[in-house]
């Protein structure tokens, strides 16, 4: 179940969505420390979310499932405003290096985006409930599950802000706003359409 949780875990998080650009823009402004806990936010919320359908808490699926409208509301609001923040930034790579980012606030920001998607956790449900691993095992067997879930996407995290690790130290500041207004559009852009598609 481990092994399972952790397969599932790493596929889920390996789309490289808005979370995906924030990680790595956050890698490439703040260094791969702030990228990685970033990345760690999202991998608590799968984790979550993998608990709720692993463990079959029909009620608890049931009221995110219908507040969903609330939810891809509350999300969108968010990718704007990070997207809005990210183009309005002025950052350098030394000033980005003088200070140490917030890293509570970096966890904070992609657990928030990442619990207010509830797509997630239909895509749980739906992987869950189609390899039979909704019901079939015991609560130990289902917690082995929710931390192989955990695990797996934190190991994308990883080595996702790795590899954006490696290019930073190639990135002029010049390339870096670009880089911040390319992501933030994106980020505005998810944002947008989370609100209105």
């Amino acid at each position: 179940m481990l092994i399972k949780g952790l397969i599932i875990g790493f596929s889920i998080a390996a789309p490289v969505g808005p979370i995906g650009i924030l990680c790595i823009r956050r890698t490439l402004e703040h260094g791969k420390r702030m990228g990685f806990v970033s990345g760690l936010g999202a991998a608590t919320a799968d984790a979550l979310y993998g608990f709720i359908a692993g463990l079959g808490l029909t009620i608890v699926t049931n009221f995110l499932i219908g507040q969903q409208d609330w939810l891809h509301w509350i999300g969108g609001l968010f990718l704007c405003y990070l997207g809005i923040n990210i183009i309005a930034s002025k950052s350098s790579q030394t000033a980005a290096k003088a200070k140490d980012g917030n890293l509570l606030t970096a966890y904070a920001s992609t657990f928030l985006l990442t619990i207010t998607n509830p797509v997630t956790i239909l895509a749980f449900l739906a992987i869950f409930s189609g390899l039979g691993m909704a019901t079939n095992h015991t609560t130990s067997q289902g917690l082995l599950l929710v931390i192989g879930v955990f695990v797996g996407s934190a190991l994308w995290w990883l080595l996702l802000s790795n590899i954006a690790g490696i290019f930073a130290k190639r990135i002029s500041d010049g390339s870096l706003r670009v880089i911040n207004y390319i992501s933030g559009f994106i980020l505005l852009g998810f944002g947008v359409y989370a609100l209105f598609f």
